[in-house]
């Protein structure tokens, strides 16, 4: 089934709204899955929106995202969105430094939701 851009968008809410429950509660592995989820989700509503595409596995979204930093090269989305890849690692391997989850990459997620959205007005 088809989603639309406006539940991909719901689902970035959400798994930020889980985010910042799990950083609270320590748990940095699951808190990197949930910011991941939130920058792919975006990614998802932006190729829904502008272009009614459906982006069906993670080379495809990867795909979107350079295709949208070409496009807009100073926005740094290449580089945002890497660090949400680095945080999908991270659910797996919780090999991250707190700090690091916490500071930069909740960060870094944050950046490139807001951008996204942007993209999105």
């Amino acid at each position: 089934m088809s989603k639309s851009a406006v539940t991909y968008k719901r689902l970035n809410e959400k798994y930020l709204r889980d985010a910042e429950e799990l950083l609270k509660k320590g748990d940095y592995s699951q808190a990197s899955e949930k910011l991941w989820g939130a920058a792919a989700e975006m990614v998802k509503a932006a190729a829904k929106k502008r272009e009614n595409k459906e982006l069906g596995g993670h080379r495809l979204v990867f795909d979107y995202v350079l295709g949208l930093d070409k496009e807009f090269p100073d926005l740094n989305l290449k580089r945002l969105f890497m660090t949400a890849r680095l945080l999908r690692t991270n659910f797996y391997e919780d090999e991250l430094p707190r700090e690091y989850v916490r500071a930069i990459g909740y960060t870094d997620v944050k950046e490139f939701v807001s951008k996204m959205r942007k993209l999105l007005e």
